[in-house]
């Protein structure tokens, strides 16, 4: 099963510069863009049959990907009308 990538510079690209920015200067976007990476990691690793999970586990770790995802873009917004 191929697995699609959710990496942030893959889901945002022309954000790719106020990703990196965000990354060095915001210690709260740091801390989101973490945490949304190794969210996606699990994703991913239960989708490859890496590793096991219920599928309420994984479901509630999909939401959670959105969540940061949606707060993340919010975040780069904000800096781009800046």
């Amino acid at each position: 099963m191929s697995v699609e990538n959710h990496h942030l510079h893959n889901e945002f690209p022309e954000y790719h510069d106020q990703i990196h920015n965000l990354k060095m200067n915001d210690r709260h976007f740091s801390k989101l863009f973490d945490e949304y990476h190794t969210v996606d990691r699990s994703v991913r690793r239960i989708e490859d049959s890496a590793e096991v999970s219920s599928d309420e586990h994984l479901e509630s770790l999909k939401i959670r990907r959105l969540h940061l995802k949606d707060e993340l873009f919010t975040m780069l917004k904000k800096v781009q009308l800046a």
